[in-house]
């Protein structure tokens, strides 16, 4: 290194050190710790949740300059800092900074000192997906869950359970492995629906078939799943081959709004695809589940819900990286249309804690199979999973998100042929 370069590098060491100083001053900092581009330290390291790592000098200027959600998840993914430990607690500290408000004073001090950090070109955004037509049109509908869905099966494979499950588990105990939990879910929605043999079920948004083969294996229905995505598609056709289930399950990449509208199924689920309508759309998405099934059926609509108080500051990250064009609503407006569209709702289930463990249970997974993934993928996209799912276990867990299972009827001359209780669910 020339001395001109040593020289500009001490000195932005210095201005981060000041820097770090100045905006953690309110911030417990027995918490974290954080190491420079040249090796060195600051904070707490002998024993912290978490570091950050610094990659270059521009990193502050980078992650501070109008920080937000969305700048600090961008700076994450595409390399300016990294971080070492708790990536879940770390978000209790990118949080900080997204909402540090200071004086006038303070907050031109740090300005100046920001600028006075070297400066790189903006993220170009290669990580996102370019979506192109009307919101929530078939073709762009189609774009936005291949984005996400068709990274590859044999990612999805590292880290999800078995049955390749990309939803919320269910946990009797708390102690479950993922693959017990996902199973127990499996169960617990088959017998919401209070399947019979011989009943005809749609799976809308099947993912890799994983609940139309437990139905049919379990329970005996004729079961039907349709899906955006070709890959899961093929896997979920390959799945059925190989149980010797083809003469009783189906699964077809098709968008639910082509579907004929002819009440052909006794039961209908949806399992953690109904974020991805948005609010305009859940008209017409819950009046086409009315019209798909028979009077005397149930629609069992599983889906993450928005609160109704939390409001985020600033633009998403997971908007714009994971799930675009999705639309979470509070579960009143759910209940609300779903009503509006003839249904009689019959059970609200939160099962927000049970999400907070199985993201957990993915993140370490994907942790554990870090370096074959990218592999798989790429840095980038890593990167962003590993983001995505440690931000919504933190999510899930201070109550920002929810997850519901909302069961519906549809009564037949208000005969809506269910028990009394729920005691059946429970067996």
């Amino acid at each position: 290194m020339s001395n001109a370069a040593a020289t500009v590098n001490d000195r932005s060491l210095n201005i981060a050190h000041e820097l770090i100083e100045d905006i953690t001053a309110g911030y417990p900092r027995d918490d974290l710790a954080i190491r420079f581009w040249d090796g060195s330290s600051w904070g707490n390291t002998r024993g912290p949740r978490f570091t950050f790592v610094l990659k270059h000098p521009a990193a502050l200027r980078r992650m501070l300059s109008g920080a937000n959600e969305l700048t600090l998840g961008e700076a994450f993914i595409y390399g300016d800092f990294d971080v070492e430990g708790d990536l879940e607690a770390a978000f209790e500290f990118a949080e900080y900074l997204a909402a540090h408000e200071v004086e006038l004073s303070k907050k031109l001090h740090l300005a100046a000192l920001l600028l006075k950090l070297p400066a790189r070109a903006p993220h170009n955004g290669d990580g996102a997906p370019r979506l192109e037509g009307p919101l929530h049109s078939r073709r762009r509908d189609r774009d936005a869950v291949t984005y996400h869905y068709n990274q590859s099966n044999d990612f999805y494979s590292l880290w999800l359970d078995r049955r390749m499950l990309y939803s919320c588990a269910y946990f009797q105990t708390g102690g479950e492995d993922i693959d017990t939990a996902q199973e127990q879910k499996l169960d617990y929605i088959c017998r919401k629906l209070r399947l019979q043999p011989g009943e005809r079920l749609l799976d809308v948004g099947c993912g890799w078939g994983g609940l139309i083969l437990y139905a049919a294996q379990k329970f005996g229905v004729q079961a039907r799943g349709i899906t955006l995505s070709e890959p899961q598609a093929e896997l979920a056709r390959a799945r059925i081959r190989e149980a010797g289930l083809k003469n009783r399950c189906e699964v077809e990449v098709r968008d639910y709004r082509d579907l004929p509208a002819v009440a052909a199924y006794d039961k209908i689920v949806s399992v953690g695809m109904f974020e991805h309508v948005g609010e305009p759309g859940l008209p017409q998405y819950f009046r086409q589940a009315w019209n798909l099934l028979r009077a005397g059926g149930v629609f069992l609509n599983h889906g993450i819900a928005a609160s109704a108080t939390f409001k985020r500051k600033g633009p998403s990250f997971l908007d714009k990286y994971v799930f675009p064009d999705a639309g979470l609503v509070p579960i009143g407006t759910t209940v609300r249309i779903a009503e509006a569209s003839g249904f009689e709702v019959r059970d609200v289930e939160s099962l927000r804690e049970h999400y907070a463990r199985t993201l957990r249970h993915w993140a370490r997974r994907l942790e554990s199979q870090y370096e074959e993934a990218r592999r798989l993928t790429n840095d980038t996209i890593c990167r962003i999973w590993r983001l995505y799912l440690a931000g919504c276990a933190r999510a899930f867990t201070r109550g920002r998100v929810n997850i519901y299972q909302v069961l519906c009827s549809k009564p037949e001359h208000g005969d809506a042929h269910l028990p009394l209780t729920r005691a059946d669910w429970y067996v």
